[in-house]
């Protein structure tokens, strides 16, 4: 039932969404601990700044990315001139937009998880004389791998089903750009909903999966 052009939209789609799950983990871990561990007046600004894409449409997000990064915005010329080209309609253009799109998903699941360990262990790790990398890396991390389990199931669960951004910063370039959601699209678009439907229900299933996994594999850590 489904063609080569919905079997490269499926490998685009998840090419797509590991990419974004891993980098998105690398900035949100470090970005999450320390919005857990501060409450000023600025945590509270950036707080507020990662929960946007929460509540706005995905084709505002996608508009003001493609000026942005297009000839006449500042990182497009930004990225023009390290040699990198412009960003819209190119895979890294998706990526870009898919980190910033699926970025509270990332962050919540972690900062959460930081939040519920406490300074318990932490001072316990301290009167061991383990340094705050130790910390990190031996007590925290370990303590918080729920969340870090949600974070990236979340992110990976996100980044596939996006329409609205990718469609307005990727267009519907096949092999390229074109990711399942606007092949998806571009069938019911053409009246071939029996190829529409082949494809929605595998995303269909597939979403299923992630979920049950996600409720299998999240045990909860016992905290000291």
């Amino acid at each position: 039932m489904l063609n080569a052009d919905d079997l490269a939209a499926i490998y685009l789609t998840i090419k797509l969404a590991a990419t974004t799950t891993v980098i998105l983990l690398l900035l949100a871990t470090p970005l999450a601990w320390w919005l857990a561990r501060n409450q000023g007046w600025w945590a509270k600004v950036i707080g507020a700044v990662v929960t946007l894409p929460l509540v706005l449409p995905p084709t505002v997000i996608g508009f003001y990315l493609l000026i942005t990064l297009g000839p006449n915005g500042g990182l497009g010329q930004f990225t023009q001139a390290l040699g990198l080209g412009f960003l819209p309609f190119t895979f890294w253009g998706l990526v870009l937009a898919s980190i910033i799109y699926s970025l509270p998903f990332a962050v919540q699941p972690l900062q959460q998880a930081f939040a519920v360990i406490g300074a318990r262990p932490l001072e316990v790790a301290a009167t061991l004389r383990a340094s705050p990398r130790d910390t990190f890396f031996s007590v925290v991390l370990p303590l918080a791998r729920p969340g870090i389990i949600t974070a990236a199931v979340m992110s990976f669960a996100h980044t596939v089903g996006e329409f609205g951004v990718v469609l307005m910063i990727g267009g519907n370039i096949p092999h390229e750009t074109r990711v399942v959601s606007v092949q998806i699209y571009d069938h019911v678009e053409a009246l071939q909903y029996t190829q529409a439907h082949a494809l929605a229900l595998t995303m269909l299933v597939f979403s299923f999966i992630v979920l049950l996994a996600l409720h299998v594999l999240n045990k909860p850590v016992r905290t000291i």
